[in-house]
């Protein structure tokens, strides 16, 4: 295996209901303890659960790559002879701010070839809305893919499994087409996408990039219909439930959260721009989402699908007491993002829901 023990910027000179079926998200076992002559900081590790790196910079894929090699081995081991997936968010294909940006990729890409893990890896998304393939065009990846060998795919054309999704308007469930190659136990699923505020269930990170681009666009009875708006369940009580039941099979095994610009106000696509200048990344896809939260200055308490996913158990840590940061002290960098004007509805999810 090879390793990288410099930034981007030198590269770059050289050249749901699952059952018995769950994927558990991989995340860092309790640190051992010592013996008595530990520093403060040392203490701080023992007791982690999770780790989380974050970086801060003026290079986007300088700030992705550093972030990335804190884990190289782990995430070596993690990928194995598997299939790597990176999954970009592209909720439209014409809204730069909204999408993972190609340099993103570049340096996951990189990355991935600095430790020996590049020769089987693809790029796949579902778009919400227009033509995949379109998207990757609009947004630079070919160039990017064509450079490091890695294959473009529009999950709506591949093979899907059918679950279901919760829909609150008759307390029934749908039968949901969802994409089976981010269920597959052969493939390492790597999610990278910006931190955004959202306009139904208050910000989109990791998770949620992963479990809305599974539901597929294809045809029923010769009529394009797109599964996604399954998962919404008719309201803010369903979508946060549909969300982190799926999470029991749908999630990241790497979480990358591109946070040199984020979205702000009235997002996934409708938002203002947020100069972040940060980046976050861990095995731990909830420990990684739940920092991201932190960043943007949003209190996790309402992040509805985030909470249950906590409270089910073994789908990662969100205790920020037991999530090791390696990097800057997380609240030199929080940035208050403002939130979608539906805030208020969006809450509702913290009531009982009423027939």
């Amino acid at each position: 295996m090879h390793t990288h023990g410099h930034s981007r910027r030198d590269f770059l000179k050289q050249g749901l209901y699952g059952g018995a079926a769950l994927l558990v998200a991989p995340s860092v076992a309790p640190l051992g303890c010592g013996d008595g002559s530990l520093s403060a900081a040392a203490h701080r590790r023992r007791k982690a659960a999770a780790r989380v790196a974050l970086t801060t910079g003026n290079d986007r894929a300088d700030m992705t790559f550093r972030a990335l090699r804190e884990f190289q081995t782990e995430i070596a081991a993690g990928i194995g002879n598997k299939t790597v997936v990176i999954k970009p968010n592209n909720v439209s294909t014409s809204v730069p701010l909204c999408a993972t940006h190609a340099d993103n990729l570049e340096a996951i890409l990189e990355f991935l070839k600095s430790i020996g893990k590049d020769r089987n890896v693809l790029i796949a998304e579902s778009c919400a809305g227009g033509s995949t393939l379109t998207g990757f065009d609009n947004y630079g990846y070919n160039r990017v893919a064509a450079k490091y060998g890695a294959r473009l795919m529009d999950l709506d054309q591949m093979d899907f499994e059918v679950v279901g999704c919760l829909d609150e308007r008759d307390m029934r469930p749908r039968p949901t087409r969802v994409s089976s190659l981010l269920m597959d136990p052969d493939a390492y699923v790597i999610s990278t996408t910006k931190p955004k505020t959202h306009d139904t269930v208050v910000a989109t990170l990791s998770l949620k990039n992963i479990v809305m681009a599974a539901p597929i666009k294809a045809p029923v009875d010769g009529t394009t219909r797109s599964d996604k708006r399954l998962v919404h369940g008719g309201g803010v009580w369903a979508i946060n439930y549909n969300l982190a039941a799926l999470a029991l099979r749908l999630h990241p095994h790497l979480a990358v959260i591109d946070g040199y610009e984020g979205m702000e106000g009235n997002g996934p696509v409708r938002g203002s721009r947020v100069d972040h200048r940060v980046c976050v990344v861990s095995p731990d896809w909830l420990a990684a989402d739940r920092v991201a939260i932190e960043l943007m200055g949003i209190d996790f308490a309402n992040v509805g699908y985030l909470n249950y996913c906590a409270q089910l158990g073994g789908l990662g840590v969100a205790d920020l007491d037991r999530i090791e940061i390696l990097g800057p002290a997380l609240a030199q960098h929080i940035v208050k993002y403002r939130l979608a004007d539906s805030i208020e509805s969006q809450l509702r999810w913290r009531q009982p829901m009423r027939g």
